[in-house]
């Protein structure tokens, strides 16, 4: 019995090896997560048609963020301040911050082939909801099951801003009116906003305008656009968000997902 329970300690030390050198990998840009790379989808990580998009279909985005929000009960009796979830072409990871440590927390699964990544954390999640129930059953204790559960991670030493991002503001006026004038968020810092909005409204209205041959309904969506935007320029406001341009993020004091958020929404 003893040379059996040596051999299966002696496999796990392997398998937490294999998970901190992938996750190191990860870390240093070698083994770059999926949703990071350009062109690629922030939920499942299949290549996109266009740039400008950041996932395949709406479905795909939501179906992701259901698996995660159901699983919150797990990261709430871990007792999590803040969480990712990102993933890789051969693995998906979970870190994780409790309240009251400085330490992270690191959770790893294998990709499944032909498996989304949302497919595969609910897999991760019922195995780890597993070992939380069975040995809370067996001391009838939950934050000994907790314990027991943040044992089984791999401890990195990655820096806390990994899971604890900075607050980002994000421009409080709607992408539509942004498209309609042909207009990045990134222009919104510009020091003449006006100017630039009311040159972004005149180059388009040549093509719009029903004077001109373009469409009533569409040139009456680019005014609308010109008058937010204007408006706006007099006095932006802006919401903040905590979030990552390539990971999802987890919030304990609002128990919710934050999908990535996009690096040119930063500022």
């Amino acid at each position: 019995m003893g040379r059996a329970l040596t051999m299966i300690d002696f496999c796990n030390s392997i398998l937490c090896l294999y998970y901190l050198i992938m996750k190191q990998l990860i870390v240093r840009n070698i083994i770059e997560p999926n949703g990071s790379k350009k062109g690629r989808c922030l939920a499942c990580g299949a290549t996109l048609k266009t740039a400008r998009r950041k996932y395949c279909s709406m479905e795909c985005r939501k179906r992701l963020l259901y698996k995660l929000e159901v699983r919150t009960g797990l990261i709430r009796a871990l007792n999590a301040k803040y969480a990712t979830f990102y993933f890789s072409e051969v693995m998906i990871i979970m870190d994780m911050l409790p309240y009251g440590s400085e330490q992270i927390f690191s959770f790893f699964y294998p990709r499944s082939p032909g498996s989304k990544p949302a497919e595969d954390f609910s897999r991760m999640a019922d195995m780890l909801g597993n070992i939380w129930w069975n040995e809370r059953k067996r001391t009838n204790k939950r934050y000994l099951a907790s314990f027991h559960l943040l044992g089984k991670a791999v401890k990195t030493g990655a820096p806390l801003i990994s899971v604890k991002p900075s607050m980002v503001k994000v421009p409080s006026i709607k992408a539509a009116h942004l498209s309609h004038l042909k207009l990045d968020k990134a222009q919104l810092n510009a020091a003449e906003l006006q100017k630039s909005v009311k040159e972004a409204y005149r180059r388009q209205a040549k093509v719009h305008h029903p004077d001109l041959g373009g469409d009533a309904a569409t040139f009456r969506k680019l005014h609308q656009a010109y008058r937010e935007l204007t408006s706006w320029a007099r006095r932006p406001s802006f919401t903040k968000r905590r979030g990552f341009p390539d990971k999802w993020f987890y919030d304990g004091r609002t128990n919710k997902w934050v999908q990535p958020i996009p690096s040119q929404m930063q500022r």
